[in-house]
């Protein structure tokens, strides 16, 4: 394929999307990530699409937020490493709150295995993943249907999760940084996620590494309340995605780091995972909880840390990589 045949599908592709990882361009276009990358700074010099670490978005990604259809078919392979290891940190009889996004559905699919678990959500996905669970009770927020996440949000959603308090919130979004901690771009979904927050002790975020570094409108998690980071191991060439999760585990984030190969035992301790594909970071320091709105639903307890002083070379490896 010519250069030029390529850029026009790269971009066909990402007006199509809203946002493609370079691992998908490079898929598709059946070449190496390293001539998607040269392609995507050749669109971007002609102001058709603009660069996110890990991929590319269309002009003005501030604003724009790609659809349920649009987000389910982007970095699948690491959407579901991510959910296997975040289902290893969920416990038998355990109250979470699970928010919505492609990520969680994934999680939700596997939290149908963990007995006892209460969970509560805003999103038709995630209780659909769990309707038919044996021995899970889901818990739905009330407020007004978001038709292209398929979430509730609003007012009545808010309002329902006030009183409310579980040991573990999962949340994911639009983007991730060090700086300014998880956001979205979209306001109402920003503000029911807030509220998810507030519901929790410890919040866990689910990000790939195409969201590190990506700032968009709406800020939902700061990055000093987030307690975890279940991400997938960024491209060995990507050095802003080391960097930036170097930055967020010098903040005090515990960084947990799973391959397309990774698996996690849900429902008990992680299982686990063979050499190079998962790295467990966790690096002392203060963490905000969220405040105490009302008693557990259910005690649940939290699964091992790591002991401090944890070796922080983890994360700096993924840069040398």
């Amino acid at each position: 394929m010519f250069a030029a045949e390529r850029r026009q599908l790269i971009l066909e592709m990402v007006r199509a999307n809203g946002a493609v990882s370079l691992r998908e361009l490079a898929r598709v276009v059946q070449t190496s990530e390293v001539t998607v990358r040269r392609d995507v700074r050749a669109l971007e010099a002609e102001g058709l699409l603009d660069r996110r670490h890990g991929g590319a978005v269309l002009p003005g990604g501030f604003t724009r937020e790609s659809g349920f259809p649009q987000k389910s078919h982007l970095a699948t392979a690491e959407k579901t490493a991510i959910a296997d290891l975040a289902a290893s940190f969920v416990q038998e009889g355990e109250a979470i709150v699970v928010g919505a996004g492609t990520t969680t559905q994934e999680l939700a699919r596997r939290l149908a295995r963990v007995p006892g678990l209460t969970v509560v959500t805003n999103s038709l996905l995630v209780a659909q993943a769990l309707a038919h669970a044996n021995r899970v009770e889901v818990v739905m927020t009330g407020g007004t249907l978001r038709g292209s996440n398929y979430a509730l949000v609003g007012s009545g959603a808010e309002q329902s999760l006030q009183g409310l308090r579980v040991s573990r919130a999962f949340l994911s979004g639009s983007g991730l940084t060090a700086e300014r901690g998880l956001s979205t771009s979209n306001m109402l979904s920003a503000s029911v996620d807030r509220a998810l927050v507030q519901a929790a002790a410890e919040v866990v975020v689910l990000a790939d590494h195409t969201k590190l570094g990506t700032d968009t409108m709406f800020q939902t998690v700061p990055t000093d309340v987030i307690t975890r980071l279940v991400t997938d191991e960024p491209p060995a060439h990507d050095d802003r995605a080391a960097t930036e999760l170097q930055a967020l585990a010098d903040q005090g984030v515990q960084i947990a780091v799973a391959g397309a190969g990774a698996s996690g035992n849900a429902g008990g301790d992680p299982a686990p995972a063979p050499p190079g594909r998962r790295r467990d970071v966790s690096l002392p320091g203060p963490r905000r909880q969220g405040p105490g709105a009302g008693p557990l639903l259910r005690p649940a307890a939290v699964p091992g840390e790591q002991p401090p002083g944890a070796d922080r070379a983890r994360v700096a490896d993924l840069r040398r990589r």
